[in-house]
């Protein structure tokens, strides 16, 4: 069993009170290491677990047929890898998730807070097929047989669940789509199209790059600052950089927008500290592949 390298420094998500008198204050949740077997390693969250009604998981560099940079579990076919390598790490993650490579439905991420809505039509789009769209970083269904499928290498996966409407989304969230509240988006679109109430909704902020390690421009700062407070950015190691906290920028996001804050897992697991394990872009100066988040209603519970 690989060993992660858990953040070391300690943070809460919050503790401030605003005008309103809600308080911030997010119970931490870790990621879960678990084991298919003697080869595929990757990673869930207690939390959405216990809904019932998902199958998930974030997968690892462990357990694929993938080489060299993109060694072993890499799902994008547009860094280098061949495809064969990569439908054969599809194939692997949906032994685990119980499904067919066919029933997986794949983002067309351009960091935006693009949100689209995928039914059973859409199976195998961006991973068998070609997609007809564009431009979505987001995804929601309250369709079973549907695996939602979304990719990283640092930025942010974002998990929804609702489990009174039988729903749920996913999203990638990198800075830009932070700061454009890619978080409250998806909550604003389950809300309209299932009849989401925000109180029933589970959210899980999943493995992405932590403070130590992600550097930025002040003006990216700032944006973050202005929106959040100056605790998700604070001055980093030479003149005009700071530190963005992206766990904590969506962390407070989901908050504001009246989730219960029990009901947010953030991770403590960085990609960047653990690039062996988990592709980091920042790590690896862009030559790595791509980690993947699934998210699908279990059929037998939604039945």
């Amino acid at each position: 069993m690989v060993q992660i390298q858990r953040t070391d420094w300690s943070r809460q998500i919050g503790q401030k009170t605003d005008a309103e008198g809600w308080k911030e204050q997010a119970v931490r949740q870790n990621c879960a290491l678990t084991q298919e077997g003697e080869a595929v390693e990757y990673l869930t969250f207690p939390l959405l677990e216990q809904t019932g009604i998902v199958k998930h998981l974030f997968s690892t560099r462990i357990g694929g047929v993938s080489r060299g940079e993109f060694s072993t579990m890499n799902f994008s076919v547009d860094r280098g890898d061949s495809r064969e390598n990569v439908l054969e790490n599809y194939g692997r993650i949906a032994e685990v998730l119980g499904c067919e490579v066919g029933d997986m439905v794949a983002s067309y991420q351009t960091h935006t807070t693009n949100i689209r809505s995928m039914t059973a039509a859409d199976k195998g789009k961006g991973i068998l097929r070609e997609r007809d769209y564009t431009d979505v970083d987001g995804m929601v269904t309250d369709q079973t047989g549907l695996v939602l499928v979304t990719f990283y290498a640092d930025c942010v996966p974002l998990y929804f669940v609702d489990p009174v409407h039988g729903a749920i989304g996913l999203a990638h969230s990198g800075w830009r789509g932070t700061v454009g509240r890619m978080g409250q988006r998806m909550i604003e679109r389950m809300q309209e199209q299932f009849g989401t109430r925000v109180k029933d909704l589970y959210a899980a902020i999943g493995p992405s790059i932590c403070r130590d390690c992600y550097e930025v421009s002040e003006d990216v700062a700032i944006q973050f600052i202005d929106m959040l407070g100056d605790k998700v950015a604070v001055p980093g190691r030479a003149p005009g950089k700071y530190q963005l906290d992206l766990w904590l920028a969506n962390a407070l996001i989901l908050r504001q927008a009246g989730m219960d804050p029990s009901h947010i897992a953030v991770t403590d697991i960085c990609t960047c500290h653990n690039s062996d394990y988990l592709f980091s872009h920042r790590a690896s100066g862009g030559r790595r592949g791509s980690l993947a988040a699934f998210l699908a209603l279990n059929i037998s519970q939604k039945a």
